[in-house]
């Protein structure tokens, strides 16, 4: 299944519906205002939080932290030893890792899970300026958490070119 994400989702005080490939709106983007630090929802259709994301404040490195129900999910980090800016490291609650690799600021990467395609993250697909598809690739994957981590590792990625 495919989604439609509008590239600057992590502005302050943002809603943003992002739609399926049918048109139809699948989740909702309520961005936090007055926050400290970069936040937001992402919402079902019915208003129901699914995912909190946040920017980790007192790490060593940028993290983002992706919360279901109050509770840790994932935490999002560029991978440390590698040679390659685009690649980052998601570690799951449950101790699994994916990982997320490809050109990061163009908005072409994959996420995978132990060399398994989840997703795949593209503009080739879409006409619509400033927006990006994610492409879930498995059925029982994931998809709000696919698309948090498409959006935490290009907040990520952004941050630390704008840092350069």
């Amino acid at each position: 299944m495919r989604f439609q994400v509008r590239d600057r989702l992590l502005g302050f005080g943002e809603d943003y519906w992002i739609e399926d490939d049918r048109g139809d709106r699948a989740f909702l983007v309520d961005g936090k205002a007055m926050r400290l630090r970069d936040t937001f929802e992402l919402k079902d259709t019915h208003g129901r939080v699914l995912i909190d994301i946040r920017q980790k404040m007192l790490a060593l490195r940028d993290t983002m932290v992706i919360e279901r129900d109050g509770e840790p999910l994932a935490t999002i980090r560029r991978k440390r030893l590698s040679l390659l800016r685009n690649h980052y490291r998601v570690a799951l609650a449950d101790g699994t890792e994916l990982d997320v690799s490809g050109k990061i600021l163009d908005r072409e990467f994959t996420v995978e899970y132990d060399g398994e395609l989840l997703a795949h993250i593209s503009r080739r697909w879409l006409r619509v300026r400033e927006t990006y598809g994610v492409e879930v690739v498995r059925d029982d994957a994931d998809p709000a958490l696919l698309i948090a981590v498409a959006v935490c590792v290009i907040h990520l990625a952004e941050k630390e070119r704008e840092e350069d």
